[in-house]
């Protein structure tokens, strides 16, 4: 349910409705714009008679909200929300942002050329995995705390805030110390335990859809985080597993217009792992754009094809600076 209050409402007026909303169970949630302010209901709320709510002082409409996502929906919020990326950069909108960067953390020279690499080509953010989820147990499985501690070294001498993929629920007190913002992988997406932490933290999360996700399933993963008080939650489309075996996976791009109509969250697309081979990112992020995505976020790397994880999908610096350099121009030709 959502409480819409009058314009020129009083605070008063407001803190009466939210005494109302508690005092028959139900959490409210505030949600202030330039012009109106809504309250939406969080609980059972057969609890609460509208009319009663309509009579109160302040109150110019109430809603029913049918979804069963409530704090991701865009009926519970009075405009877009903007997510920070550290202190210099922010996602959602309007504002544009290109996460870039490796895989995994191989080490500090190759994060730092990297770093300043994608910062030249317009990147406001660097992603870079300490700890990796594989399938293999054999294969390479990060750097662990030592990679955050080079994350954070190199955030500090580039100027880059730094995006990190948090595995489990031991390591997220230790990630949120370095991270600016906690990264949920698509294996995860349904690790309800390790949203419900992230979403305790203080950190943005940017949650990534599940490779056999429904839209539906994807936006109550966000409320999993978004219930215990974090509202910084960046989605991120990166393809979900189909029958068709020519890419990685099978970019959904319908979903990004759909989130962008369905919640006020900002939504990314991963056009790396949708791919999985370098040749077809650029195309796969130029669709995104061209979408409406309010950011990507891509793999690079000083030589691809050594990557210790992900090279085949990896762009050289040169493959980055030309995508991001026609991605400015079709970003202009849709606005």
């Amino acid at each position: 349910m959502v409480i819409v209050m009058r314009p020129g409402a009083t605070e008063d007026q407001l803190q009466a409705v939210i005494q109302r909303v508690e005092e028959h169970g139900l959490t409210p949630h505030v949600s202030r714009g330039k012009t109106q302010t809504i309250v939406g209901c969080i609980g059972d709320e057969h609890r609460l008679e509208e009319p009663v709510l309509l009579s109160l002082p302040g109150v110019a409409r109430v809603l029913s909200v049918e979804r069963p996502y409530k704090l991701a929906s865009r009926d519970f919020a009075t405009g877009s929300t903007i997510v920070p990326l550290g202190d210099k950069a922010t996602v959602g909108n309007g504002h544009f942002a290109v996460i870039a960067g490796p895989c995994s953390v191989e080490g500090h020279a190759m994060l730092r050329e990297t770093a300043t690499e994608v910062a030249k080509a317009g990147a406001v953010a660097l992603r870079g995995g300490a700890f990796k989820p594989r399938t293999s147990p054999y294969s390479f499985q990060g750097l662990g705390e030592e990679g955050l501690q080079i994350l954070a070294r190199v955030r500090d001498e580039v100027g880059l805030p730094i995006v990190t993929e948090v595995l489990d629920t031991r390591h997220v007190a230790l990630v949120a110390q370095y991270a600016d913002v906690l990264q949920i992988g698509a294996r995860n997406m349904q690790n309800y335990a390790l949203l419900s932490e992230v979403g305790s933290t203080d950190k943005p999360v940017l949650l990534k859809r599940g490779m056999s996700a429904l839209l539906e399933d994807f936006l109550l993963a966000a409320e999993y985080i978004m219930t215990e008080g974090n509202a910084n939650v960046i989605l991120c489309e990166r393809g979900i597993r189909t029958f068709e075996r020519a890419m990685r996976n099978t970019l959904d791009m319908g979903a990004v217009p759909f989130l962008k109509r369905e919640t006020h969250l900002p939504v990314i697309v991963d056009p790396s792992h949708a791919a999985g081979r370098r040749d077809l990112v650029e195309p796969l992020a130029l669709a995104a754009v061209a979408a409406g995505a309010d950011g990507l976020i891509v793999e690079v790397h000083p030589d691809p094809d050594r990557a210790k994880t992900d090279g085949d999908q990896s762009l050289s610096f040169e493959m980055f600076a030309h995508m991001m350099h026609v991605g400015r121009a079709v970003r202009k030709a849709v606005q």
